[in-house]
């Protein structure tokens, strides 16, 4: 199967390929084998399907390194929450009472909104842990949804002898590097204690798992050094917020290369504190970017890249727009094990590529397309969207999706959970964390 992509602004991501004010992408199996200003289509029975790119930026897809999808049905409640607000309805409050299906409803139309907004490849950090059913459900969603997803198991429920049980069983399951693969959500030495934080490591080197992690956002827990003087810090863990974390412990993640995911709308939002993009990158991280969750935040990279960009020009006038794509593209695919697979325009890759919308009165004209992605760009600049070289959204349609049912059955869902929680949907739910 070849598809050429003709005549679009090409934003490749790659230093070796730079970019191309007119450019064509030849893909052949779901591989980018060639990327030029122009590749000689003549032979015209060799190629199964030419894309007309013009008036298009054609870029790598999104990739979101955290994302908790099966919230998506409470979208927009906690806009006014804090942190400790948000722990209460979310965990304390709705967790309890999702079923199965509600998790495979939420994650489906999660992964699905995603894919919308162009984000191409999407780690799933799963911690609604009840039974395995419900584990079970979030896999054959990212399954159904055609998307490369990563399922992150938090391992937040059963003793250590069963978390080890459950986390072989999930891996089982996803075995190798098809579309949805897995990684191991740690739980952390403030929750557990060092010892088992060591024990679930050895148990992801043991598998090939990568790990993410959250890290305490009132910075008030020693997390980072304490898990270097343990020998416990890796290049294959992903630290999440880490907004209080010093600068020191920043370079002990340098050190070892280990990755930070940033998600500032729900940072700033929540009362985490100022994102460390720019101290990051200062101490040699090189900083990613994450949606977090979608009760309290928009769901797509473009207004999540907008935030973290003027918040660290605001704070000391770094930052360029190409840092910013670089944070949700190839930076955020190496984070996630893939960054030979995906996240630049490169031959030899995965064909994981939007293309967006030049010609929209939004944007028009776009004079610096990474200027315009970054300052101005929105979801409604999606019109195609390819996931390794199937197409998957067109014409700003996804590709094969019965919206209104996925529609009906969310909103089911969501009505269920909140008569059984016992929680109003009329705009006034706000929890009342109690006082220390």
């Amino acid at each position: 199967m070849k598809t050429l992509l003709t005549g679009g602004t090409v934003v490749s991501m790659d230093p070796a390929v730079g970019d191309l004010e007119r450019g064509d992408v030849l893909i052949e199996d779901g591989v980018i084998v060639e990327v030029a200003e122009r590749i000689d289509a003549r032979d015209a029975e060799v190629i199964d399907e030419v894309i007309d790119a013009t008036d298009r930026i054609v870029m790598p897809g999104f990739v979101d390194n955290h994302r908790h999808s099966w919230q998506t049905a409470f979208r927009g409640v906690g806009a006014d929450w804090t942190f400790p607000e948000w722990a209460l309805a979310m965990h304390r409050t709705v967790k309890p009472h999702y079923r199965p299906e509600d998790v495979y409803a939420g994650t489906l139309l999660g992964r699905l909104e995603a894919l919308h907004s162009g984000v191409t490849t999407m780690l799933d950090w799963y911690h609604v842990a009840q039974t395995h059913a419900h584990e079970d459900a979030a896999v054959a969603a990212l399954r159904d949804a055609p998307g490369r997803s990563i399922f992150c198991l938090g391992a937040g429920w059963g003793t250590a002898d069963s978390v080890d049980a459950d986390i072989r069983r999930v891996r089982s399951e996803l075995p190798g590097d098809g579309l949805v693969t897995m990684a191991f959500g740690l739980r952390g030495p403030d929750d557990t204690g060092m010892d088992t934080v060591a024990r679930e490591l050895k148990l992801a080197d043991e598998l090939g798992l990568r790990t993410s992690l959250h890290v305490d956002p009132g910075g008030t827990s020693p997390t980072v050094a304490d898990l270097r003087e343990h020998g416990l810090l890796r290049e294959t863990t992903t630290f999440v917020h880490a907004n209080g974390i010093s600068d020191e412990e920043l370079r002990m993640l340098a050190d070892v290369g280990a990755s930070l995911s940033v998600s500032p709308d729900v940072e700033l939002k929540m009362g985490f504190g100022s994102p460390v993009t720019g101290r990051a990158l200062a101490a040699g991280v090189r900083p990613t970017l994450s949606v977090d969750d979608v009760p309290s935040a928009g769901g797509d990279m473009f207004s999540t890249m907008r935030t973290a960009f003027a918040v660290q020009r605001g704070l000391d006038g770094g930052l360029r727009s190409r840092d910013l794509l670089e944070f949700t593209t190839i930076d955020a695919a190496r984070s996630c094990g893939l960054g030979a697979r995906t996240g630049s325009v490169t031959p030899g890759k995965d064909a994981d590529l939007i293309l967006l919308r030049t010609d929209d009165l939004t944007v028009f004209p776009v004079t610096d397309p990474a200027g315009s992605i970054v300052s101005a760009g929105h979801p409604g600049l999606v019109d195609t969207v390819l996931v390794a070289g199937q197409v998957v959204k067109r014409d700003g349609v996804l590709v094969g999706v019965d919206l209104p049912a996925l529609r009906a059955r969310l909103l089911a869902s969501r009505d269920r959970i909140a008569a059984a929680a016992g929680i109003p949907l009329d705009g006034t739910w706000h929890p009342r964390p109690e006082s220390k």
